[in-house]
């Protein structure tokens, strides 16, 4: 039953050509096999080598490159010096800058073999840890949704159809048809608070079904959100922001500042209650500047954009 609910997951990619990230690690192997059973999907294997881990990081690229091999299916291995920018570089959050660089790898294979887009192998107790996490870090409804199985980045689509399957049962998968893995011995440091959100919720499974209902109920509010908030013009009265409900008030406040150049995923619920204290709050500062180097500004009652001097554009 178990397999059963794995391949019935694969079934909603649809027919096409598409990269596959793998890691080497028993989720996206578990994707990959099943992926491969699909004949009506013409496969890319994508790996990106972290650098992290030593000789192993250089094993789990080569054991990636001898999977996809012994299938006969094209496969794209980097190194993380290959990928990264400068800039990136500089990042202070090291997750943030492997998964900037694990995207920019299944973009530009993407882009070189005019693929569909990318399927990644994430699956329910990721999104589990995923709106811990971001309930931790004191998430609206919008970031409690969790992880999207579709979605597109950088007008790259990503799809993401395990969602709805458990780590164990992927790795039972495994075990049953005789495919081996690799294990990532830095899953279980404490460095990150990733892993020991996983080792917490290992010993409260019943938190998981939880977690993940927050997110099935915030995705229920937050599409009711987007289709009631109200559209600001390009001026707006002060007071608008705070005559709405805060869940639509946080929704325009948001579509305005996507609208007006500001990175959609730079625009926390912090971020956004900033706007909406200026638009509410006569004594507040009328000049606040935002993500994306924009200058939003209140003057005679009304709110308005403009770059920011301080950045160029």
């Amino acid at each position: 039953m178990k397999h059963e609910l794995n391949a019935s997951a694969i079934l909603t990619v649809p027919a096409g050509r598409w990269a596959v990230g793998v890691s080497g690690g028993a989720d996206s192997v578990a994707l990959f096999t099943l992926l491969r059973s699909q004949p009506r999907l013409s496969l890319h294997v994508a790996h990106l080598d972290h650098q992290t881990r030593g000789e192993d990081s250089r094993k789990d690229a080569e054991f990636v490159r001898g999977l996809a091999g012994t299938h006969g299916l094209p496969c794209t291995i980097a190194r993380r010096d290959e990928i990264e920018s400068l800039r990136a570089k500089i990042a202070a959050n090291p997750s943030a800058r492997y998964r900037a660089a694990r995207m920019e790898l299944f973009r530009r294979v993407v882009v070189a073999h005019n693929l569909d887009g990318v399927i990644l192998a994430h699956h329910a107790d990721d999104q589990a840890e995923t709106i811990l996490h971001r309930l931790i870090r004191g998430s609206g409804p919008a970031g409690l949704v969790g992880i999207s199985p579709r979605m597109r980045i950088g007008g790259m689509l990503v799809l993401r159809p395990l969602l709805e399957v458990r780590s164990a049962d992927l790795r039972e998968y495994l075990t049953d048809i005789g495919q081996a893995w690799r294990e990532d011995a830095s899953n279980a440091s404490d460095q990150y608070l990733r892993n020991r959100l996983r080792r917490w919720l290992r010993q409260e499974p019943e938190l998981h079904e939880t977690l993940l209902a927050l997110g099935r109920a915030c995705h229920a509010l937050s599409g009711w959100a987007r289709r009631e908030a109200p559209e600001l013009g390009e001026t707006f009265a002060a007071g608008t922001l705070s005559e709405l409900p805060a869940v639509l008030a946080v929704e325009s406040a948001r579509r305005w500042l996507v609208a007006r150049g500001a990175p959609a995923g730079e625009l926390s619920e912090a971020v956004l209650h900033r706007l909406i204290e200026m638009a509410g709050d006569a004594g507040s500062s009328p000049r606040t500047h935002f993500p994306g180097g924009r200058l939003v500004r209140r003057r005679r009652g009304q709110i308005f954009s403009a770059p920011s001097p301080r950045t160029p554009g």
